[in-house]
């Protein structure tokens, strides 16, 4: 098997998880993210080290990730009566799927995991950056 098909297989076995795991890509390098990046757009041409710079430049970056259960207006008297024990209704039914926002911006949808007893999102559908593009304008 090539190098670049075992990496490939790598990437799967980290994007295709188990149903009860969360992928995780912390350990991933730049060389790795590069690769994943080919890979996913179907580009065979190696970086340049212009573009190495460039990606190099913005993978460190740090962004927020968000999981918006939903969310409800209610008055600032409502606000002031709410106690430990309070229940505060959302607009969003039980079983959809919660939004993930990266600095605010929609980019998936999920639904919750529980992964050594920590919660976890499994991505079910990713906004295409064509989508969030149009979003922006």
């Amino acid at each position: 098997m090539s190098d670049e098909k075992e990496n490939q297989a790598d990437w799967s076995e980290l994007v295709d998880a188990p149903e009860n795991s969360v992928a995780d890509f912390s350990s991933a390098s730049p060389a790795d993210i590069e690769q994943f990046a080919d890979s996913v757009s179907g580009s065979k041409a190696p970086l340049s080290r212009e573009e190495r710079k460039k990606l190099d430049a913005i993978l460190d970056i740090p962004v927020t990730i968000t999981m918006e259960v939903g969310h409800a207006k209610i008055s600032i008297r409502n606000l002031l009566q709410l106690n430990q024990g309070s229940v505060i209704e959302l607009e969003r039914l039980a079983g959809e799927p919660l939004d993930v926002l990266v600095n605010g911006t929609l980019i998936a949808h999920g639904e919750v995991v529980v992964v050594n007893d920590k919660f976890g999102i499994r991505l079910t559908d990713v906004i295409s950056q064509v989508e969030r593009i149009k979003k922006l304008r």
